[in-house]
């Protein structure tokens, strides 16, 4: 099975990094923190670039706003080190989960965990 992740990362960059990015990343990367996820952020000694090496599949929208922010240089203090305030009404971040079993299904939806209410109103078309 060694061999085949190891082909795989060579190939793939959906599941975690490619081997080209480990290599890279073990060459001139510098550790700058980790989120609650798992999820381990990389600068260059001069900070000419900063990149994050997903723990598990590659979704960006499981970067939280914080390391967002600090990845596409919105500001550069690490979230580690001087966290973002956050208001009372904000919400926990949560990854897009769009295409997954957790999506939003509306009611009716024919994905909705419950059936549809029996409708009086409607009749529905049938050909003749």
């Amino acid at each position: 099975m060694g061999i085949l992740n190891t082909l795989l990362k060579a190939v793939t960059w959906w599941n975690g990094s490619t081997l080209n990015t480990a290599i890279y990343t073990r060459r001139k990367g510098v550790k700058v923190g980790e989120d609650d996820q798992g999820n381990i952020f990389y600068r260059t000694a001069d900070d000419s670039r900063r990149w994050v090496m997903f723990n598990g599949e590659a979704e960006a929208s499981r970067v939280s706003p914080d390391w967002h922010g600090w990845l596409h240089r919105t500001f550069d203090e690490l979230p580690s080190e001087k966290p973002l305030q956050h208001k009372d009404w904000e919400k926990p971040h949560q990854e897009n989960l769009t295409g997954t079993a957790l999506a939003y299904a509306p009611a009716g939806s024919i994905r909705a965990s419950t059936a549809p209410a029996e409708r009086r109103d409607y009749e529905a078309w049938v050909p003749e």
